[in-house]
């Protein structure tokens, strides 16, 4: 079943772990429904916010992969199952 949400990602470290972060939503494209990115120079941050549309295990291997990476937080929402 799939299921709508949005997912919200802070890079702390942008130079360095935003290749990493680009390359797994390229390969998860199929599930991202918009995207709008930010860069936050004042605090040194980027913060991407995603709408995906997708199964719970294709958002939850987005969000693990994303999570696994050194510097990177992710939160995510999801609408419940029908």
């Amino acid at each position: 079943m799939r299921r709508l949400g949005v997912v919200g990602i802070v890079i702390e470290d942008r130079e360095r772990q935003a290749p990493k972060v680009n390359e797994i939503l390229s390969a998860c494209s199929d599930i991202i429904v918009g995207r709008m990115g930010l860069p936050y120079k004042e605090r040194g941050v980027s913060v991407i916010a995603l709408i995906v549309d997708g199964t719970n295990d294709r958002i939850g291997a987005l969000t693990g992969k994303l999570g696994m990476i050194e510097g990177v937080k992710v939160r995510y929402a999801l609408s419940k199952e029908k």
